[in-house]
């Protein structure tokens, strides 16, 4: 039994999905957009072989940017988000054969930002004597803005987004991290009223303005899926799923069985390396590369996003190297976040399905009706039930191949 590694490309849409206008992002395009502004130095020819610019190019109608045409090695499409929202919690879900057909809750942009209710009982919860922000805010503008009066009154940070997040900030030795995360998991009880997607614990260090940063502590309180995901399936299987970087409370820790982290992309994807080094049959190394969304999406940083793209992509001949036969690579993303696009939010886009391997045959998989696909394939891959949402795109990806066992 082989092994398969989801490399998350945390906000890397290719294009606006057919449903953009129920958004307000008709014409979003992560990497079109990307492309297009780094012009003829964007060099990424590994993530070309695995069939990114021509999966573009399928959800777009247009070739990106001035990218080589370089011809795909691997299998490549693109897939639609079936789900109500363009959270993260959704786009993995779904990615995992559980797509989210209810509404999250949203806190709506205005001072003060959360409910009387919520503040109060959080307050009450954490025996604090306040809170500070109470607002819609970039996590390192607020704690810019506010960290040193934290420091003095011992109030921690609260604020939100165009998610469906509630985050608190707080100083990790002045508040201390574990008070942080005991002050997020009362929150995460309090926000299930308001159908809050995640708590996100934000911690940071630091004395004074414009010397504060968060720390890779970071972690996110999640509500579970409501039934059980691809994860789930595989780990009761006797298979083994490996958390890289934030996968794991995206999933409220439901179906892992061992979790690695990292402090940015490289480390993520050097954690990425170990664990495949340790992997044996029927494991799923799953790690999330979240600067690609967090660093350069929200703060709509085109350059950066560019850069850190190429990054990857030279770093990735040494995950291809480990690879062995009967072995999947799926790159994929769990919403778009276009850099250029207007505000700081989500963008509803299509993502990449990107899968390579030994054996894999370049072959375009064309438009997929959801991200579950890719979760359904991964079950057949591993020999698992059809999970009840998606299709197989399988034995597409061996397309004239005698054996791809």
């Amino acid at each position: 039994m082989a092994r398969a590694i989801i490399l998350m490309l945390d906000s890397l849409g290719i294009g606006a999905s057919d449903d953009a206008e129920h958004f307000g992002d008709v014409g979003a395009d992560t990497f079109g957009h990307i492309a297009k502004a780094r012009g003829p130095s964007f060099t990424i020819p590994h993530l070309q072989q695995m069939g990114l610019a021509a999966a573009a190019e399928a959800s777009r109608g247009q070739w990106p940017g001035e990218l080589p045409p370089i011809s795909p090695t691997g299998a490549w499409g693109y897939a639609a988000e079936r789900s109500a929202g363009k959270d993260t919690p959704s786009g993995h879900w779904e990615l995992a054969g559980q797509p989210v057909d209810f509404d999250w809750g949203y806190f709506p942009d205005q001072n003060p930002t959360f409910p009387t209710e919520l503040v109060e009982g959080l307050i009450q919860a954490g025996g604090l004597t306040g809170v500070l922000g109470n607002c819609h805010a970039s996590g390192t503008t607020i704690i810019d803005q506010l960290g040193e009066e934290h420091i003095k009154s011992g109030q921690p940070i609260i604020y939100t987004s165009a998610d469906s997040v509630f985050q608190i900030a707080a100083h990790e030795a002045y508040f201390g991290l574990d008070r942080l995360y005991r002050l997020c998991e009362e929150a995460r009880h309090l926000c299930d009223r308001w159908s809050v997607g995640r708590v996100i614990a934000r911690p940071f260090i630091g004395e004074t303005r414009g010397a504060f940063r968060r720390t890779s502590h970071r972690r996110d309180y999640t509500t579970p899926p409501p039934s059980p995901t691809l994860l789930d399936h595989l780990v009761e299987s006797g298979g083994r799923v490996i958390s890289v970087g934030k996968v794991a409370d995206i999933y409220a820790h439901r179906g892992i069985s061992e979790i690695l982290k990292g402090d940015d992309n490289q480390a993520l994807f050097e954690a990425t390396l170990e664990a495949l080094d340790q992997a044996g049959p029927k494991n799923l190394v799953f790690t999330n590369f979240v600067d690609f969304d967090t660093h350069f999406g929200h703060r709509r940083d085109v350059m950066g996003y560019a850069q850190a793209l190429e990054k990857l992509d030279l770093n990735l001949p040494a995950l291809f190297r480990q690879l062995q036969p009967g072995d999947l690579v799926v790159a994929t993303a769990d919403h778009g976040c276009d850099p250029t696009w207007p505000g700081s939010d989500h963008t509803r886009e299509h993502v990449p399905v990107l899968v390579s391997g030994p054996g894999v045959a370049p072959v375009a998989l064309g438009r997929r009706s959801t991200f579950a696909d890719i979760g359904q394939t991964l079950a057949d891959h591993f020999n698992l039930d059809p999970l009840p949402h998606g299709a197989s795109f399988y034995h597409q990806l061996f397309a004239g191949k005698r054996d791809h066992s």
